[in-house]
């Protein structure tokens, strides 16, 4: 199982709109989703997170700016090797305005107009919890088609990511 990172950057306190990127290849290629990617071998979690932002983006996150806010568990019974562990964060802070890379083309959406239907069906589960605050650890077990959620377990998180990720 890999280990990845998720960042969502939000305006507002609360939340008000949240940064989402439209992946233009590789792995989710077609969907909207957080910004992030694979933790490097030896990298800590916060600055895959930061690197992934900036690579993707072109923002620069500082990894004390970015706020814990979910530990996912993806699994692929009919592709396991796309099962990973996903440190999700927020961050409320940064320096620049998002640019579309060769890899994402990032967009603003409302937090009450995040268009699920264009994103992974896990994250109608849990992002809204997540940009309400909640601290969450949760687990997707997804069909044979790779896209429909057939499990889920989710519970309450205590939001602590040590330095290294789980799988380095």
């Amino acid at each position: 199982m890999r280990d990845a990172t998720l960042c969502f950057l939000v305006r507002g306190d609360p939340p008000q709109d949240v940064l989402l990127g439209f992946k233009k290849k590789g792995f989710g290629a077609g969907k909207r989703n957080g910004i992030g990617g694979k933790i490097e071998d030896g990298e800590a979690v916060a600055r895959a997170a930061a690197r992934e932002m900036y690579e993707e983006t072109g923002v620069r996150v500082a990894e004390t700016d970015l706020l814990p806010a979910a530990l996912l568990t993806f699994v692929f019974p009919a592709r396991p090797e796309w099962d990973q562990v996903v440190y999700a964060f927020l961050a409320k802070t940064w320096r620049g305005e998002p640019v579309e890379t060769d890899e994402m083309r990032p967009g603003w959406f409302p937090v009450e107009a995040i268009p699920f239907d264009q994103m992974w069906q896990d994250d109608a589960y849990w992002l809204p919890r997540v940009l309400q605050g909640e601290r969450l650890k949760a687990r997707f077990v997804f069909g044979e088609d790779n896209e429909t959620v057939v499990a889920a377990e989710i519970e309450p998180w205590d939001g602590v990511i040590g330095v290294e990720a789980a799988g380095v």
